[in-house]
Protein backbone atom coordinates (compact mmCIF):
# COMPACT_ATOMS: atom_id res chain seq x y z
CA UNK A 1 0.00 0.00 0.00
CA UNK A 2 1.29 3.59 -1.13
CA UNK A 3 0.76 6.50 1.79
CA UNK A 4 -0.93 9.09 0.04
CA UNK A 5 1.15 11.68 -3.11
CA UNK A 6 1.25 14.43 -0.42
CA UNK A 7 3.27 12.41 2.04
CA UNK A 8 5.18 10.86 -0.87
CA UNK A 9 6.41 14.33 -2.46
CA UNK A 10 7.42 15.77 1.65
CA UNK A 11 9.16 12.68 1.85
CA UNK A 12 12.53 13.88 1.64
CA UNK A 13 12.18 17.17 3.81
CA UNK A 14 11.06 14.59 6.18
CA UNK A 15 14.20 12.77 6.13
CA UNK A 16 16.47 15.22 6.41
CA UNK A 17 14.87 15.95 9.14
CA UNK A 18 15.04 12.59 10.75
CA UNK A 19 19.09 12.64 10.14
CA UNK A 20 18.84 15.23 12.65
CA UNK A 21 17.13 13.92 15.96
CA UNK A 22 18.38 11.42 18.23
CA UNK A 23 16.70 8.23 19.94
CA UNK A 24 15.85 7.95 23.11
CA UNK A 25 18.60 8.12 25.88
CA UNK A 26 18.23 4.87 27.76
CA UNK A 27 19.88 3.88 31.84
CA UNK A 28 20.18 -0.12 32.61
CA UNK A 29 22.55 -2.67 31.84
CA UNK A 30 22.43 -4.04 28.56
CA UNK A 31 23.77 -7.00 26.57
CA UNK A 32 26.93 -5.87 24.22
CA UNK A 33 25.09 -5.16 20.54
CA UNK A 34 26.32 -8.07 18.48
CA UNK A 35 24.84 -7.92 14.84
CA UNK A 36 24.90 -10.83 12.50
CA UNK A 37 24.23 -11.07 8.69
CA UNK A 38 21.33 -13.54 8.59
CA UNK A 39 22.58 -14.70 5.12
CA UNK A 40 26.26 -15.87 6.36
CA UNK A 41 24.57 -17.41 8.55
CA UNK A 42 22.42 -19.58 6.51
CA UNK A 43 22.81 -19.18 2.92
CA UNK A 44 19.52 -20.67 1.79
CA UNK A 45 17.51 -17.79 3.61
CA UNK A 46 16.17 -15.33 0.52
CA UNK A 47 16.34 -11.52 1.07
CA UNK A 48 13.62 -9.24 -0.18
CA UNK A 49 14.72 -5.72 1.41
CA UNK A 50 11.55 -3.47 0.20
CA UNK A 51 12.96 -0.74 2.01
CA UNK A 52 16.21 -0.94 -0.26
CA UNK A 53 13.83 0.10 -3.33
CA UNK A 54 10.55 1.79 -3.74
CA UNK A 55 8.41 -0.97 -3.28
CA UNK A 56 7.67 -0.21 0.09
CA UNK A 57 4.85 2.00 1.67
CA UNK A 58 6.90 4.56 1.62
CA UNK A 59 7.37 4.80 -1.91
CA UNK A 60 10.92 5.44 -1.90
CA UNK A 61 14.29 3.40 -1.05
CA UNK A 62 15.17 4.47 2.86
CA UNK A 63 18.07 1.94 2.78
CA UNK A 64 20.96 2.13 0.54
CA UNK A 65 22.29 -1.00 1.35
CA UNK A 66 19.79 -4.16 0.62
CA UNK A 67 20.68 -6.25 3.91
CA UNK A 68 19.47 -8.13 7.25
CA UNK A 69 20.96 -8.25 10.65
CA UNK A 70 20.09 -9.63 14.07
CA UNK A 71 21.37 -10.14 17.42
CA UNK A 72 23.24 -13.52 17.23
CA UNK A 73 20.87 -15.22 19.57
CA UNK A 74 17.82 -14.15 17.54
CA UNK A 75 19.81 -15.12 14.21
CA UNK A 76 20.75 -18.33 15.71
CA UNK A 77 17.19 -19.03 17.01
CA UNK A 78 15.81 -18.03 12.99
CA UNK A 79 18.53 -20.72 11.58
CA UNK A 80 16.74 -23.14 13.88
CA UNK A 81 13.39 -21.93 12.44
CA UNK A 82 15.03 -22.46 8.41
CA UNK A 83 16.07 -25.85 9.69
CA UNK A 84 13.00 -27.07 10.73
CA UNK A 85 10.91 -25.63 7.80
CA UNK A 86 13.30 -27.65 5.21
CA UNK A 87 11.77 -30.80 5.55
CA UNK A 88 8.24 -29.60 5.10
CA UNK A 89 9.56 -27.75 1.50
CA UNK A 90 9.59 -24.42 2.79
CA UNK A 91 12.21 -21.52 3.23
CA UNK A 92 12.27 -18.19 4.96
CA UNK A 93 12.18 -15.18 2.45
CA UNK A 94 13.39 -12.46 5.11
CA UNK A 95 11.78 -8.56 4.30
CA UNK A 96 13.41 -6.47 7.31
CA UNK A 97 15.87 -7.11 10.60
CA UNK A 98 17.66 -4.82 12.25
CA UNK A 99 16.76 -1.24 11.22
CA UNK A 100 18.51 2.18 12.52
CA UNK A 101 16.40 4.37 14.75
CA UNK A 102 16.67 7.04 12.18
CA UNK A 103 14.30 5.03 10.06
CA UNK A 104 11.57 4.06 12.38
CA UNK A 105 11.56 7.92 13.06
CA UNK A 106 10.98 8.37 9.50
CA UNK A 107 8.26 6.33 8.88
CA UNK A 108 6.73 7.58 12.58
CA UNK A 109 6.19 10.80 10.79
CA UNK A 110 5.10 9.33 7.15
CA UNK A 111 2.38 7.21 8.59
CA UNK A 112 -1.28 8.59 8.99
CA UNK A 113 -2.74 8.77 12.67
CA UNK A 114 -4.99 6.56 11.92
CA UNK A 115 -2.29 3.96 10.08
CA UNK A 116 0.33 4.39 13.59
CA UNK A 117 -0.72 0.70 14.70
CA UNK A 118 1.39 -0.55 12.04
CA UNK A 119 4.64 1.85 12.74
CA UNK A 120 6.86 1.96 16.21
CA UNK A 121 6.94 5.16 18.09
CA UNK A 122 10.41 6.37 17.97
CA UNK A 123 10.06 7.76 21.46
CA UNK A 124 9.72 4.15 22.87
CA UNK A 125 12.17 2.54 20.31
CA UNK A 126 11.74 -0.52 17.62
CA UNK A 127 12.26 -3.61 18.61
CA UNK A 128 13.83 -3.79 15.17
CA UNK A 129 16.17 -1.11 16.43
CA UNK A 130 17.29 -3.57 19.29
CA UNK A 131 18.10 -6.00 16.15
CA UNK A 132 15.54 -8.34 17.92
CA UNK A 133 12.81 -8.11 15.24
CA UNK A 134 12.61 -9.75 12.01
CA UNK A 135 10.09 -9.36 8.91
CA UNK A 136 9.68 -12.54 7.09
CA UNK A 137 7.28 -14.75 4.97
CA UNK A 138 8.22 -18.12 3.40
CA UNK A 139 9.13 -19.42 0.30
CA UNK A 140 8.86 -22.93 -1.85
CA UNK A 141 12.38 -24.65 -1.74
CA UNK A 142 11.43 -26.10 -5.06
CA UNK A 143 10.41 -23.21 -7.21
CA UNK A 144 11.56 -20.24 -5.16
CA UNK A 145 8.40 -18.36 -5.30
CA UNK A 146 7.35 -16.99 -2.06
CA UNK A 147 4.14 -18.34 -0.77
CA UNK A 148 0.61 -16.28 -0.55
CA UNK A 149 -0.26 -15.43 2.62
CA UNK A 150 -3.99 -13.45 3.72
CA UNK A 151 -2.27 -9.94 2.91
CA UNK A 152 0.86 -8.50 1.69
CA UNK A 153 3.76 -7.49 3.42
CA UNK A 154 3.62 -4.04 5.08
CA UNK A 155 -0.15 -3.77 3.69
CA UNK A 156 -2.06 -1.33 6.44
CA UNK A 157 -5.30 -3.14 6.53
CA UNK A 158 -6.99 -6.08 8.96
CA UNK A 159 -5.77 -8.25 6.18
CA UNK A 160 -2.41 -7.92 8.33
CA UNK A 161 -3.47 -9.28 11.34
CA UNK A 162 -1.92 -12.45 12.44
CA UNK A 163 -5.79 -13.81 13.59
CA UNK A 164 -7.08 -12.59 10.06
CA UNK A 165 -10.13 -14.70 9.35
CA UNK A 166 -9.93 -13.76 5.89
CA UNK A 167 -8.56 -15.01 3.10
CA UNK A 168 -8.49 -18.83 1.62
CA UNK A 169 -8.20 -21.66 3.94
CA UNK A 170 -4.21 -22.87 2.35
CA UNK A 171 -3.18 -18.77 3.28
CA UNK A 172 -4.16 -18.74 6.74
CA UNK A 173 -2.31 -22.39 7.00
CA UNK A 174 1.06 -20.86 5.86
CA UNK A 175 0.56 -17.75 7.80
CA UNK A 176 -0.54 -20.44 10.87
CA UNK A 177 2.49 -22.32 9.96
CA UNK A 178 5.03 -19.65 9.92
CA UNK A 179 3.48 -18.58 13.39
CA UNK A 180 3.96 -21.83 14.96
CA UNK A 181 7.66 -22.46 13.96
CA UNK A 182 8.83 -18.89 14.78
CA UNK A 183 7.25 -19.59 18.41
CA UNK A 184 9.33 -22.41 19.00
CA UNK A 185 12.27 -20.75 18.57
CA UNK A 186 11.38 -18.12 20.92
CA UNK A 187 9.55 -14.90 19.09
CA UNK A 188 6.18 -13.90 19.25
CA UNK A 189 3.93 -12.36 16.36
CA UNK A 190 2.82 -8.53 16.54
CA UNK A 191 -0.31 -8.13 16.84
CA UNK A 192 -1.00 -6.50 13.70
CA UNK A 193 1.32 -7.77 11.48
CA UNK A 194 1.45 -11.64 10.53
CA UNK A 195 4.48 -11.22 9.47
CA UNK A 196 6.36 -9.55 12.16
CA UNK A 197 7.98 -11.01 15.45
CA UNK A 198 10.22 -9.70 17.86
CA UNK A 199 12.84 -12.19 19.55
CA UNK A 200 12.03 -12.71 23.50
CA UNK A 201 15.44 -11.37 25.24
CA UNK A 202 14.52 -8.08 22.67
CA UNK A 203 14.35 -5.86 26.13
CA UNK A 204 18.23 -6.87 26.87
CA UNK A 205 19.79 -4.30 23.93
CA UNK A 206 19.82 -1.02 23.43
CA UNK A 207 18.13 0.51 20.70
CA UNK A 208 20.76 1.44 18.04
CA UNK A 209 21.36 3.58 15.25
CA UNK A 210 23.90 2.21 13.17
CA UNK A 211 23.73 2.02 9.21
CA UNK A 212 24.25 -0.87 7.95
CA UNK A 213 27.53 0.03 6.45
CA UNK A 214 29.19 -0.07 10.06
CA UNK A 215 27.96 -3.06 10.79
CA UNK A 216 30.85 -5.62 10.67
Amino acid sequence: MKLLSIVCIAFISISLLSCKAKPPQETGEFRQTDLVELIKLDTSIHLDIRYATSNNFTGTPVYKEARAFLQRPAAEALVNVSASLKPLGYGLVVFDGYRPWSVTNLFWKVTPDDKKQFVADPAKGSKHNRGCAVDLSLYDLTTGKEIEMTGNYDEMTERSYPNYTGGTEEQRKMRDLLRSKMEAQGFTVYEYEWWHFDYKDWKMYRITNEPFSKIH
